[in-house]
């Protein structure tokens, strides 16, 4: 497949990832608090699906892991939200059995494979370990949110959230600079900001 292709769609996971953000950020300005809409779950949702299948054609599983991690928890908050019933059935199959499929695939297809993942020359191994090492403290934001969030039997963004993506958005972009990765950069350069912003209006909440 041509670098063009894999590169829109991996800019095109970020422009919805990117959107969610905004989306949140405008419904949080508007009402001076932290807000979470419906429609930040569902495009995180569809956006985490073709970041999956980024990593997945970029043989890089910094990403695959990241995606992988997250992706559950997006549905599990449309499920609180009440708004997972009301996808088609066959699109809910569809977003359960493709990146499963394509996990169970990789892994038992041929060892080249996992040396594509594993042993890639483009990615040196400490590099390799900044990338999980990100996507791992990345990913701890939203396993803190769902476990907020099922203790309050309510989708909410808490302080620790915001923290732990600040944070991991920024390991994220040294390795987006050092991987030479575009699309992480340009997602996660908006996203700092975003949080920063997000902190800002908590801390004017509790004052």
């Amino acid at each position: 497949m041509s670098d063009w292709i894999i590169y829109s769609i991996g800019f095109l996971a970020q422009i919805l990832f990117s959107s969610r953000l905004i989306v949140q950020w405008i419904t949080s300005e508007k009402h001076q608090k932290v807000v979470t809409p419906t429609l930040f779950w569902t495009l995180s949702l569809i956006a985490s699906f073709l970041l999956f299948i980024y990593g997945y054609l970029r043989n890089d599983f910094a990403i695959m892991l990241g995606q992988t991690l997250t992706y559950f928890i997006y549905i599990r908050n449309l499920q609180l939200q009440k708004e997972w019933e009301k996808f088609h059935w066959s699109l809910r199959l569809m977003l359960y059995l493709i990146p499963t499929l394509i996990v169970i695939y990789y892994f038992n297809n041929n060892v080249i494979d996992k040396d594509l993942l594993f042993k890639n020359a483009a990615i040196p191994q400490w590099l390799l370990w900044l990338g999980i090492v990100s996507q791992v403290v990345f990913t701890l934001r939203f396993v803190y949110q769902w476990m907020y969030s099922e203790f309050k039997k309510t989708s909410a963004l808490p302080l620790g959230f915001w923290l732990l993506s600040l944070v991991g958005s920024i390991l994220i972009l040294i390795y987006a600079i050092n991987r030479q990765d575009p699309v992480l950069f340009v997602g996660h350069l908006l996203g700092s900001i975003i949080y920063i912003r997000n902190l800002i209006l908590l801390h004017k909440q509790h004052d």
